[in-house]
């Protein structure tokens, strides 16, 4: 967590907000704990720098108290209009955030950008679509995107139901960018969009934005909640996106999920948990470990059970990774 001065420049963009909230996020935190935090306080906006804002994600499961709305995404208030960081989890869910938008900037929504394919993270696309923005991902992304969208939205609508869904269709970028590397210009304001590797997802991408040293990083990196391995993910590449977030060393870190934070946080959390989880699953297959025998030597990692749902994800997490690197070593 940022418990230290930000550096001069930064300090002087922050006007207070960000001290105020992250001195905050932990009896938030506290007090919920375990309850949910339902739409209405995930469409709280929480300002970061002057331009920059996140919506803070339920760190729960989706519920119809949520809505599904269990990841972060932001917003970016330029002198030309708001570019949307990921559109959250559903057409009417969408609507609610660019309401909640419009009581911190009269500045029209512009574009969207899509960081990541999970269902959280794009579903909205449509609403703002409808709205005139420009919807924003790289090929890789959108590809993704159209490949799981169908399913996605039924998938969620059994967890949040129906009626939250309703007018909710897949709308991934009609006109994505072939590069795995992408700067978008506006109002001033410098977005980079990174493929990120098949990290959690694939074509998950980090966006940052280097005149406010702030990078979203999507799911490559978790705080406060374990991350997770799918059998789709690709854990090594989801290290060496986070070896590339530090190697860009931003002063905050928003996270896919978790409260927005400090690179020391991250790795913490994320980084930490990958690198050992990499490291021993490759040292216990070179060494003729089987499945089982490496999850039970590391099933019990103290250093990481303070976040939520370790328990749920853990040892998924290395059953995943063992199979993976076993088949691509």
């Amino acid at each position: 967590m940022i418990s230290t001065p930000i550096h001069s420049s930064a300090l002087a963009r922050v006007t207070g907000v960000l001290l105020a909230v992250l001195l905050l996020a932990p009896a938030v935190q506290a007090e919920e704990e375990p309850r949910d935090r339902p739409i209405e306080k995930v469409l709280e906006p929480i300002q970061l720098t002057d331009r920059v804002w996140y919506f803070y994600g339920s760190l729960e499961n989706r519920t119809p108290e949520n809505l599904g709305f269990t990841n972060n995404t932001g917003f970016v208030v330029t002198d030309d209009g708001v570019v949307l960081i990921d559109s959250g989890p559903g057409y009417k869910v969408a609507g609610r955030m660019a309401k909640a938008i419009a009581e911190v900037t009269d500045q029209p929504i512009t574009h969207v950008i899509s960081v990541g394919s999970q269902d959280h993270r794009w579903l909205g696309n449509g609403y703002f679509h409808e709205q005139g923005a420009e919807l924003v991902a790289l090929a890789r992304t959108a590809a993704t995107q159209a490949e799981r969208g169908e399913g996605q939205i039924m998938s969620l609508a059994n967890a949040v139901g129906e009626d939250a869904m309703e007018g909710t269709a897949p709308v991934p970028a009609p006109n994505p960018i072939d590069a795995d590397e992408h700067t978008l210009t506006v109002g001033g304001v410098d977005f980079k969009l990174i493929y990120a590797g098949d990290a959690h997802f694939p074509g998950d991408i980090m966006v940052h934005l280097p005149g406010e040293d702030v990078v979203f990083t999507g799911d490559i990196v978790y705080t406060e909640r374990m991350l997770g391995i799918h059998p789709w993910s690709n854990p090594v590449e989801k290290l060496e996106a986070f070896r590339h977030l530090e190697s860009i060393d931003p002063e905050i870190v928003v996270p896919g999920h978790g409260r927005a934070t400090d690179l020391a946080e991250a790795r913490q959390d994320t980084g930490d948990y990958l690198e050992l989880l990499v490291r021993e699953v490759k040292a216990g297959i070179e060494d003729w470990e089987s499945l089982d025998e490496v999850v039970e030597r590391l099933a019990d990692l103290e250093a990481f059970q303070h976040l939520r749902h370790y328990d749920d994800w853990h040892r998924p997490n290395v059953n995943r990774t063992y199979l993976f690197i076993e088949e691509n070593m």
